[in-house]
């Protein structure tokens, strides 16, 4: 099989593409009905503040059409006039301490008032700002992250993956150029930057430069080795794992650059052929890819306690050794002692309460 060529767009589309390389940040949402609620509550809450130091200091304001004393409701309509700065002057402040209230403290509270009363025009032109702030602190804690291209059925099954197996949220960025899985990204937490990863400049979005690794889950394996290339010319070290179709592109992914591939068809198959011939074997193989539930299969350090010892003499299932960046499949016919400087890949019961 060939690669077939990726398909051409117009100009149009192309600098569509450009303009939606956009950085989506997680965040919480509020309904417009919650927010107004909140809103319409600091303001009463600020109305009934005024309206109680007015009261309090009474004897400092005059009524020119009541010569007693001021009650809470003259209070309150002093202060419903005087924060919405409508002011008729019937009620004025005539004591030095009235006067010195006014200037101190109800004058501040008048430009919160109006700042709530406001607050949606004022939220929308500081929006670009705050996000633009949100944005920059993101970008200074992003170093030795987890870049994940393609947030479709893959990329997301990868995440939740690594989720599992302990990996922080904040340190994974995903990249897709389709708004429904940047929306799914948003709602697992997940920071997303909406663009096409075949691009550089949407994988310097991503910072890809400072990434830790970076998993390839694109629909399209020519889009698979575009990007897996576009990663290793900005980001040598990163350990790079890539998902394809078709196992005759395995090569070039592997020669692009890749440290691992997953031939997604052939896997899928061997597992449903396992599957059909012996159930109970299938349902352990997928009961291992899954973190969490029952076993699981992971890859940890030696211990301090098991150097020196055989891996049959540790206290998980060893199948696998990791020496000096070579990994050795372990049996029990071997005789080999673990070192220090060792990582071993066993088969383990699931944490307890997951």
């Amino acid at each position: 099989m060939k690669l077939l060529p990726k398909a051409t767009r117009p100009p149009e589309a192309r600098s569509a593409g450009r303009a939606t390389a956009a950085i989506v940040l997680p965040q919480s949402e509020v309904g417009p009905v919650r927010a107004v609620l909140q809103r319409v509550v600091i303001a009463l809450a600020v109305l009934l503040l005024v309206a109680t130091v007015v009261y309090l200091d009474g004897d400092g304001y005059r009524d020119l059409d009541d010569v007693g004393a001021m009650t809470f409701l003259d209070s309150l309509y002093y202060a419903t006039v005087t924060l919405s700065t409508t002011g008729y002057g019937d009620i004025t402040p005539v004591s030095q301490e009235a006067r010195l209230i006014n200037v101190l403290v109800i004058t501040p509270l008048r430009i919160l008032f109006l700042i709530i009363l406001v607050g949606t025009t004022l939220e929308v032109l500081t929006q670009r700002t705050r996000e633009q702030l949100r944005q920059n602190r993101w970008r200074s804690k992003l170093n030795g992250h987890t870049v994940v291209v393609g947030y479709g059925t893959k990329g997301r099954s990868a995440v939740r993956a690594l989720l599992d197996d302990g990996v922080d949220k904040d340190t994974i960025v995903a990249v897709d150029n389709d708004p429904d899985h940047i929306a799914d990204a948003g709602e697992d937490g997940i920071a997303a930057i909406n663009g096409d990863g075949t691009r550089a400049d949407v994988l310097r979005r991503a910072e890809v430069e400072t990434a830790k690794r970076v998993i390839v889950a694109v629909p399209r394996d020519d889009a698979a080795v575009l990007v897996t290339l576009t990663v290793r010319r900005h980001n040598p070290d990163a350990y790079v794992v890539a998902a394809v179709r078709e196992s005759e592109n395995a090569p070039l992914l592997r020669e692009g650059g890749a440290n691992g591939v997953v031939v997604s068809s052939e896997a899928a198959g061997r597992l449903l052929g396992v599957a059909a011939s012996s159930p109970t074997t299938g349902a352990i193989f997928e009961d291992l890819l899954v973190p969490g539930a029952g076993l699981e299969l992971t890859e940890r350090e030696v211990l301090r306690e098991e150097v020196g010892l055989t891996p049959r003499a540790t206290r998980d299932l060893v199948v696998a050794i990791i020496r000096e960046g070579e990994t050795q499949m372990f049996n029990t016919n071997q005789d080999v002692k673990l070192r220090k400087t060792d990582r071993v890949v066993v088969v383990r019961g699931a944490p307890s309460g997951l």
